[in-house]
């Protein structure tokens, strides 16, 4: 089991912006705040945001680099996959693979993918097909 995940982030306050949109809707709640990062936690797993030095800002992120390529969220039902998707929309969120939307991620899955202020793709997904409505 995960303790938790720390990842380090190019504007603290345009991705605490984000993620204070997507974790309340994931049932995540604010665990810390301090000048250079925040934290949501959800039971005993939490996820740290941290600003990135500036030294080491130029480097950027991208997903296809070694490292992160993306973290993955269940979601309970479709209908709540549906939900997060338009409170996301309305957030500005990037929502990606409109054109295979929502079943992007295969067979049996049912989910949106979008990505965060530093590109970081964001999955909310119910998996297996007897989950759906």
């Amino acid at each position: 089991m995960i303790h938790h995940i720390e990842m380090n982030v190019s504007n603290l306050a345009v991705s605490r912006r984000f993620y204070d949109q997507l974790f309340p809707l994931l049932g995540y709640t604010l665990f810390q705040d301090w000048p250079e990062g925040f934290s949501y936690r959800k039971g005993k797993e939490y996820l740290v945001f941290v600003q990135t030095p500036s030294e080491f800002l130029e480097a950027g992120y991208h997903r296809k680099a070694a490292g992160l390529n993306h973290l993955a969220f269940h979601a309970p039902s479709t209908f709540e996959v549906d939900a997060i998707t338009e409170q996301m929309r309305q957030s500005n969120a990037k929502i990606l693979y409109e054109d295979w939307h929502p079943y992007a991620g295969g067979e049996g899955t049912y989910a949106v993918f979008m990505e965060d202020p530093d590109r970081l793709k964001i999955e909310v997904a119910v998996s297996e097909c007897g989950e759906y409505k």
